[in-house]
């Protein structure tokens, strides 16, 4: 059965099982008749016709013919006062407009009369100040508003109504073809009456001081409007054939459906459905029931896991948690965190800090610090962010702490944060360098509850501040790669002392050699002299007395580096020789301390066989 599929034959794209049954209730009433076959062909062409939609809406414009004749009549009639009047102006209508134009483009602008060139004298502007007076002026006024209203209704009348066959049956074509010569007509003839009325306030205009007679235009308002009023009737009767239309064919349509629906029931056996239909109805009330049973235990289950979860997140134990971690990772035996219920409600709560069993006040910062990332590391285990994988961002925790906190802040987040994984980003800043050294060590992922190994990346950036704004750049490599600047310094020896052939990729490392190398004296014979530093009696107690290595070490150390005494030498290429020599008696000198040595290879990530030079 295609009922649904079938909107234009059947009349219900939306052909629901409620819709059905209805249906089914009137097929099963014993005086219903199934169609003929005569009476399926005869709907089938009824349900062919097309319906069109209502006609728009026309609303007539309102007509102000007479009252237009009334002002128009008063206008051209009106009588202007002689007095002060100039004879001839009076008695020449086109010299009287011109001498009014003059005015204008003289007054203000020009003494003399820009036509005779005679000077326009003060009694003769008075003279025509008089006979132009205001009296005048105003029903010139009057006049152009008249013509400006009656210019609207006529571009009112000429587009107030456009017939258009194509939303009308066919039936009312020749109505409309009748009804649109007329209205033609009709608008035409009453165009030609307003022309009648602005030519005559036209003529008066051009003399205005002369009153003139009025003749009366014709008024075809009247054929306008039953023009109008004919249109909206075949609106009405075409909205009303729709109606009707559509009734017959939603009867037919109906009818059509319901041979569909009876022919269905015989195909499918529709009365050993129903008996299906009540076993299969018995059943479900049956598990319906035990349905409705187990509902209400799984709610009563929700309601006891809530409860539970409840107890989870009590601040009591949240506050134990704070001391744990004071305790075990900090040594502060004598500072804890007690929840207290707030007087006020007992659903809040709220924290007390003791020191030596009593209420402390006056917390150091470092004091301060150490307890909110305590509590910010309690919360991170708190039952609404547990497995939560929240992004976390600890913004410089050893700030007022001294080394020893430094070492345990280090620890607790990698105990409590990094180890168990439980964030999908971590971000962690500092500006302590000691703090940036143990940083480095977290490991790069985590064991998890199946004890599968799950790492996840690193990243390093410092924010570099210029002026007024701040950046985020990469982390040089002296800071990322080296846990201090020794260990970048010895690399950049160890290069210059292994390489082969210098070329444009590697001429740096030369380049910057001598500062280097200074850097690395000064850092390397101050823990090892710290009495005298880098010196030339020390560059000497590490090459061992041998002359030529310090002499050519203290020569690159000041020359090179600092340009000292020979200005020209910052002119001139670097000697990559005399560089390469000084590095590898360095490494020799370096190579004599070889678990040191051993050391600082690995440190700066250089495999064992290449401690041969």
């Amino acid at each position: 059965m295609g009922i649904k599929y079938k909107p234009e034959r059947f009349g219900d794209q939306n052909y629901t099982i409620t819709k059905l049954e209805d249906d089914l209730a009137e097929v099963k009433k014993p005086d219903f008749q199934p169609l003929t076959a005569e009476e399926i062909a005869q709907h089938e062409k009824l349900i062919e016709e097309k319906a069109l939609p209502d006609t728009p809406k026309f609303t007539s414009p309102n007509l102000s013919f007479t009252i237009f004749v009334k002002e128009a009549e008063l206008l051209v009639k009106k009588e202007i006062s002689e007095s002060d009047k100039i004879e001839e102006l009076v008695k020449d209508a086109v010299l009287n407009r011109w001498v009014n134009e003059g005015r204008t483009h003289h007054r203000g602008k020009h003494e003399k009369c820009a036509f005779c060139d005679n000077t326009i004298s003060q009694e003769r502007w008075t003279k025509l100040d008089k006979h132009f007076d205001e009296e005048s002026e105003q029903l010139e006024k009057d006049i152009d508003a008249l013509v400006k209203r009656i210019e609207a209704e006529k571009k009112a009348v000429s587009t107030a109504l456009t017939i258009n066959p194509s939303r009308f049956y066919s039936k009312f074509h020749t109505q409309l073809s009748d009804l649109n010569s007329a209205l033609e007509s009709a608008v035409n003839e009453y165009q030609s009456s307003l022309e009648a009325l602005i030519a005559q306030l036209a003529s008066r205009k051009n003399d205005i001081l002369n009153a003139k007679e009025f003749v009366q235009p014709v008024d075809f308002s009247p054929e306008l409007k039953a023009v109008w009023d004919g249109y909206k009737t075949l609106c009405n009767e075409s909205d009303l054939f729709s109606s009707s239309l559509n009734s017959e064919q939603a009867s037919a349509r109906k009818a059509l459906r319901l041979k569909e629906v009876a022919d269905y029931l015989i195909i499918i056996d529709y009365q050993s459905k129903l008996d299906s239909i009540a076993a299969l109805k018995d059943k479900l009330e049956k598990a319906s029931s035990e349905k409705t049973r187990i509902s209400v235990e799984i709610t009563q289950k929700k309601a006891l896991i809530s409860a539970k979860k409840r107890e989870l997140n009590d601040e009591e134990k949240g506050a134990k948690k704070v001391n744990e971690y004071l305790n075990d990772f900090f040594g502060h035996k004598f500072l804890t965190l007690e929840s207290k219920k707030d007087a006020e409600s007992s659903k809040r709560i709220r924290f007390e800090v003791i020191r030596d069993g009593k209420k402390a006040y006056h917390l150091s910062e470092g004091e301060c610090s150490l307890l909110a990332f305590c509590y910010f590391l309690a919360k991170l285990d708190d039952i609404e962010t547990r497995d939560s994988n929240p992004i976390i961002w600890i913004d410089d925790p050893i700030s007022s702490l001294d080394g020893n906190h430094i070492f345990f802040i280090y620890s607790l987040i990698s105990a409590e944060v990094v180890a168990k994984g439980g964030f999908e980003q971590l971000f962690i800043s500092t500006h302590n360098l000691d703090f940036l050294k143990y940083l480095k060590r977290l490991k790069g992922g985590y064991i998890d509850s199946a004890g599968k190994n799950v790492g996840f990346q690193k990243a390093y950036f410092m924010v570099v501040r210029q002026d007024r704004t701040s950046t985020v750049q990469v982390m040089p490599s002296y800071l990322k790669e080296y846990v201090t600047e020794f260990n970048f310094l010895f690399h950049q020896i160890h290069k210059c002392a292994t390489m082969g052939a210098v070329d444009d990729t590697n001429y740096i490392t030369f380049y910057n050699f001598a500062n280097n190398a200074r850097k690395f004296f000064g850092i390397y014979l101050y823990y090892k002299y710290p009495d005298q530093g880098m010196s030339e009696r020390t560059l000497n107690l590490f090459f061992g007395y041998d002359s030529v290595p310090a002499v050519l070490a203290d020569r690159i150390n000041n020359e090179y580096s600092h340009l000292c005494g020979v200005f020209e030498r910052g002119a001139t290429p670097v000697e990559v020789p005399e560089m390469q020599l000084a590095a590898r008696k360095i490494i020799e000198k370096l190579k004599e301390d070889s678990e040191q040595y051993s050391a600082l290879l690995r440190s700066v990530g250089e495999p064992p066989e290449a401690e041969g030079v």
